[in-house]
């Protein structure tokens, strides 16, 4: 109760301060940058350690460098007697600067920190900034060979044109554009009962030797994740970030869509696409961490080693060499609420997929952990409170403003009531994954011969997870197929599926069993593992291979970071047999929807009196009935055989009931 406590301070501080979550979660209406009726520009920031900072840009035609000014920041608080009154906050934090010239075609800030410490910064808004050369120059904006102590800025290189999409449309208003602005088309999609989650990288859904683009996707993938029965998509890598090989997971700019795939509108236009065909779209979002990146990122981002993070060591993540937020600062909070706002009505994301949550849950950051289940590792000293209480206000605030949200959390410690309601002190998450699942299945195709599988441990790992709390099931997701590891299909069938993977190739028993394996795999993960399913992308057709993106290691090449979408099409090779039972078996769960019925649900006897009247009715057929309850035709007819006994038990509840003929 300690952690609903600490909930129940922070929202109370935000309700006294800011009005209310929802009025704290609309930073980014406030700060950024921004573009004005008049086509002015004004750009706010808040960086408590700066001492100074400036706007640069080419105003008037020129390259021009203006300091900020520190501003009050009204908040508004209501009082008991209904009159709203204005509370001044401290103006030592909050930095704004307003430029009247509307010809701009680019900006940039710039913050000096103690002893003129140099912090060039690309802004939080959703830009990528543009800046003409590397040089040096003095306070005044004068070109200067010489190193001034005092008071250095640093400008930095051209991006590309397709690294500075982002800035042209954030800016475009500027030339006039506004007008051009994406408009969305049809309504979200309706939250699914069963989630069938299509798991996907943007970059590495084409077959060709390149970063794919959002149009790319919308128009090639979106048709087969819908012939495929999915109804969810989880986007991965969207939020900006500098190294194309993190996977999206060392992020550098939170409040941009990345700009390798394209423009904001054309996300926007592949979500649109995307509800167009019912299918719920998901946010792979990472608040559980930053990229350390200075130049382009939000380390050192005033000029102190802390602003958004902690300082020393709690700061920094040993394995991921990145930047670990401090929860506990009241702006960091307002930075990351407000981003998860930002993506829903910004681009019309429907929910999230939180990664990271382990480390974000355990001072230890889940490393060197067993996690045995002893209650001990859940509520001791170990536990990160403060990050605790922000998945707390997160989830508490998406299902308060949009009751149709979904959050799924990355955690594999299994902290109790991590996927129950806030109000009942749990961490309010939808979903957790089921992440000891695809170990399992490694394990056994790595160390265990198929003769000694054993069911009843197999069942038991795939049903053993927290009483009322949902778990998305998957026998591999994207970590399975990176470089360094395999998918199932390649340690069922490795070598072989280079030479009989072709319909009229010699019979080879390694890939009979590894295709029937495959099938299996899939099936009884998908039937007992959860109450949502996922695939990543190309393994529903058993994708040969690994996934490795373009770096030094490999010459830069595109060759394992894509999909081969040519291995399905080939009507000549089995590919095609893996995709059409992956097809078949989420259209069967569509069906029946074994992911959302609890097959141990309990019928009260109100509850079996209501299902005798629907059979006395006769509208619907029997079967029908057994389905939309969730129960076994036997159950079914277990219950008209005591309808007497039931109606009994009813009466004694005080409820005026006849038995009816069945």
């Amino acid at each position: 109760m300690s952690r609903y406590a600490c909930f129940k301070d922070y929202a109370d501080k935000v309700g006294e301060h800011d009005g209310g979550l929802d009025n704290f979660t609309q930073a980014y209406k406030y700060y950024g940058i921004h573009i004005n009726s008049d086509n002015s520009v004004t750009c706010r920031e808040w960086a408590p350690g700066a001492h100074q900072l400036y706007l640069m840009g080419d105003f008037t035609s020129r390259m021009f460098m203006q300091a900020w000014d520190q501003v009050k920041v009204e908040t508004i608080k209501k009082e008991n007697d209904g009159e709203t009154v204005t509370k001044a906050m401290p103006a030592i934090d909050n930095w704004e600067e307003v430029t009247p010239d509307p010809a701009i075609s680019y900006v940039d800030f710039i913050n000096v920190g103690e002893a003129g410490t140099v912090c060039g910064e690309i802004t939080d808004a959703d830009i990528v900034a543009e800046v003409p050369n590397n040089s040096i120059q003095a306070e005044d904006g004068a070109s200067s060979d010489e190193e001034d102590n005092s008071s250095v800025v640093q400008e930095r290189s051209i991006p590309s044109a397709a690294e500075a999409m982002d800035h042209i449309q954030k800016l475009g208003c500027s030339f006039g554009s506004c007008n051009n602005k994406y408009q969305f088309k049809h309504k979200r999609a309706i939250k699914p009962q069963s989630l069938r989650i299509y798991e996907c990288h943007v970059g590495i859904a084409t077959e060709e030797p390149k970063v794919g683009s959002y149009l790319e996707f919308a128009r090639n993938i979106i048709p087969r994740i819908v012939k495929q029965g999915y109804n969810a998509i989880q986007l991965m890598a969207i939020m900006e970030h500098a190294y194309y090989a993190s996977f999206g997971y060392q992020v550098t700019n939170f409040f941009a869509a990345s700009s390798r795939y394209g423009t904001p509108d054309e996300l926007k236009q592949l979500i649109d696409v995307a509800h167009q065909n019912d299918l719920y779209v998901l946010l792979d979002v990472v608040h559980s961490h930053a990229s350390k990146n200075v130049l382009d990122g939000l380390n050192q981002f005033d000029g102190t080693n802390s602003c958004f993070f902690h300082d020393g060591a709690r700061g920094e993540h040993s394995l991921w060499d990145s930047r670990l937020f401090n929860y506990s600062e009241y702006e960091v909070l307002r930075f990351l609420l407000s981003n998860l706002r930002w993506y829903i009505e910004e681009y019309n994301f429907d929910g999230f997929r939180f990664d990271g949550v382990t480390s974000m849950l355990y001072h230890s950051r889940g490393i060197g952990e067993g996690f045995s289940g002893n209650y001990d590792e859940y509520f001791g000293l170990n536990v990160d409170t403060e990050a605790v209480v922000y998945l707390m206000l997160a989830n508490y605030m998406l299902h308060e403003l949009y009751p149709d949200v979904v959050t799924i959390a990355e955690d594999v410690s299994g902290m109790p009531a991590t996927c129950r309601p806030v109000k009942e002190g749990g961490i309010g998450f939808d979903y957790r994954l089921a992440m000891a699942i695809p170990d399992k299945w490694i394990k056994l195709l790595k160390e265990v011969k198929d003769d000694d599988w054993e069911m009843g441990n197999i069942v038991h790992t795939l049903t053993n997870r927290r009483w009322m709390e949902n778990t998305v099931a998957y026998a591999e997701s994207h970590d399975q197929a990176l470089v360094g590891d395999k998918t199932i299909a390649f340690w069922l069938m490795d070598k072989e599926m280079y030479t009989h993977m072709a319909t009229n190739s010699e019979p080879s028993p390694i890939i009979d069993r590894g295709i029937a394996l495959h099938k299996m795999i899939r099936l009884v993960t998908h039937a007992l593992g959860g109450e949502a399913y996922l695939n990543f992308i190309g393994n529903e057709f058993g994708h040969p291979e690994w996934l490795d993106f373009p770096r030094a290691g490999n010459n830069d090449s595109y060759h394992y970071a894509r999909r081969q979408w040519h291995l399905v099409d080939d009507g000549n090779l089995k590919y095609k047999y893996l995709n059409a039972f992956d097809e078949a078996m989420n259209k069967l769960e569509e069906q029946f929807g074994w992911l959302h019925k609890n097959p141990r649900t309990f019928l009260t006897p109100m509850k079996k009196y209501e299902i005798i009247q629907e059979v006395a009715e006769k509208k619907i057929t029997k079967t029908e009935i057994a389905r939309r309850h969730g129960i076994l035709k036997s159950t079914l007819f277990t219950i008209l055989k005591m309808r007497e006994e039931i109606v009994n038990a009813v009466q004694k509840e005080g409820h005026n009931v006849k038995a009816k003929n069945v």
